[in-house]
């Protein structure tokens, strides 16, 4: 395996990351699997964190005005209490059975959304009791994997909420996690120097990465930037499920 393979791939994944907290979620969730086709995934999640904690901060800016202040007060208190779950269950819960119950999840609402007819009337309300179940399989399946998009989109489709809103209180919610996850990460070694400096060269095209999906939110018609997240939730899905059912056989 040589080291060129390597890096391209490692900035690919970190274009993902940041084109994710530039506002397009789904895209994320994609990073590590694209580094675990060089790298264990365990070390893809723990090279990444930072990466992601680091693109966190530039979105955060970009979206400090579009955000939905309900679903971060429903959604984020599960979500810490799922990243607990997730760094106290790493030893005991296998990854693919967690990998694969995400795709399933994630496969059921795309297709959901895809085939039905378009919904009338006004946008669902975010409500306290499914914010706080998806905020836990949030939590931790973001924990396992960093693929929390699929249960998150699953609670936050349904409000159809305005295109930047949705980037917005997409970006914060994932900033809050990311920093929480720090702390059982660096307790499981995640967080070691050789890990960090790979970490630290990837920061850069991350960031950048991050405004260029700013600038795609904005200029996307707002029917085409939801098509876009749903078809992207439903082969990220797949490739989960496939994934998963490796992992298991």
């Amino acid at each position: 395996m040589d080291g060129s393979s390597f890096w391209v791939l490692a900035v690919i994944a970190a274009i993902l990351v940041g084109l994710s907290k530039g506002g397009l979620p789904a895209l994320g969730i994609l990073a590590v699997p694209v580094m675990a086709l060089k790298i264990s995934p365990v070390l893809a999640a723990g090279i990444l964190l930072p990466v992601y904690v680091a693109s966190d901060i530039f979105g955060l800016w970009a979206y400090r005005r579009a955000w939905d202040r309900r679903v971060l007060l429903y959604l984020l208190p599960g979500a810490v209490l799922g990243v607990a779950i997730g760094g106290l269950t790493a030893s005991v819960v296998p990854e693919a059975a967690v990998t694969l119950l995400i795709g399933v999840i994630g496969l059921a609402f795309s297709l959901n959304l895809l085939l039905r007819r378009p919904a009338e009337g006004p946008p669902r309300e975010a409500r306290p009791g499914p914010g706080l179940f998806w905020g836990v399989v949030t939590g931790f399946t973001s924990f396992v994997s960093h693929s929390g998009a699929p249960p998150y989109q699953v609670y936050t489709l349904p409000l159809r909420l305005e295109k930047a809103v949705f980037a917005g209180t997409s970006t914060i919610a994932f900033a809050v996690i990311n920093a929480v996850k720090l702390v059982p990460y660096g307790l499981l070694g995640q967080l070691n120097p050789g890990n960090l400096k790979l970490s630290a060269l990837l920061i850069l095209p991350a960031v950048l990465a991050v405004f260029a999906g700013v600038k795609l939110v904005k200029i996307l018609p707002e029917k085409t930037f939801f098509r876009l997240v749903v078809w992207s939730l439903l082969l990220i899905s797949v490739k989960l499920i496939r994934d998963g059912l490796v992992g298991i056989l």
